[in-house]
């Protein structure tokens, strides 16, 4: 197979995992905006989607990458770039403007509750924290299939899979918060295709060099922003819209399915 046949399979690859998180971020069609029982239980997922990754999957990631260039400090590197991660989440947090995308809401601007703006900030950050760590995954999925088409094709189904609940944890969200389902597919949306954008970028450096310093580095940060976003904004907005028996079974139900997937890779 000539090589260039071999990038093109490769980003169909990547194009088709990345649509996974479209597909997760359709749930939000079928959940009645009405349903907080339902609300507490996905955000709750989303949390345990997000905590288990960054702490398994995300930091582990980290530090092979940040391993081939900087030896036995890596793990300080990891670790210094994870908390770097939190303390831009907080920045982030706290210099947002409290009503920053109200015209996204459907709602009389002074309905707005605290709540919608607790829901609505979440899924823009679990958007961006998600986008940033897919960037880095497509283009390493494009290396790894434009190399070996074999070992790409159960990679891909493999990062579909652990897209899925990505998508259910932006779009669930989105979709409470602003009351439209296409903003719930559209930051879905955004998440997904920066995986293939990812790679494309990778198609045009290859010739070049191998950021794998830098793509260590950034996992490190976005596995920060990942904890950050659980722990200060999922969780506690979840627990005000159900008891604490639904949101962890949320919690443990998001872990489940994400570990599911990634013993797939």
């Amino acid at each position: 197979m000539h090589i260039e046949h071999q990038h093109i399979i490769a980003f169909v690859l990547t194009l088709f995992a990345g649509l996974a998180t479209i597909v997760g971020g359709s749930v939000s069609f079928f959940v009645k905006r009405s349903n907080l029982k339902m609300l507490a239980t996905g955000l709750g997922f989303s949390a345990g989607v997000m905590i288990y990754m960054s702490l398994t999957e995300i930091l582990k990631e980290s530090k092979e990458y940040t391993a081939q260039y900087f030896n036995t400090t890596a793990g300080w590197i990891t670790f210094a770039g994870f908390f770097t991660g939190i303390i831009i989440a907080g920045l982030i947090d706290y210099f947002l403007p409290a009503h920053f995308g109200d015209e996204l809401i459907d709602k009389d601007p002074h309905n707005i509750s605290e709540e919608d703006e607790k829901i609505k900030k979440a899924g823009l950050l679990t958007a961006i924290a998600i986008s940033l760590h897919r960037f880095p995954e497509g283009l390493t999925m494009f290396l790894v299939a434009s190399t070996n088409v074999k070992l790409g094709i159960p990679l891909a189904i493999a990062i579909a899979i652990h897209n899925l609940p990505e998508g259910i944890a932006i779009g669930l969200p989105m979709y409470h918060a602003t009351g439209k389902k296409r903003y719930a597919m559209l930051f879905s949306a955004i998440a997904g295709i920066s995986g293939p954008i990812g790679a494309l970028i990778g198609y045009g450096i290859i010739q070049i060099f191998m950021p794998q310093m830098a793509i260590g580095i950034l996992f490190a940060i976005v596995a920060g922003i990942m904890v950050y976003i659980s722990l200060d904004t999922l969780l506690p907005t979840a627990r005000e819209y159900g008891d604490n028996h639904d949101v962890m079974a949320g919690i443990l139900a998001g872990m489940f399915f994400i570990g599911i997937g990634l013993l797939l890779v």
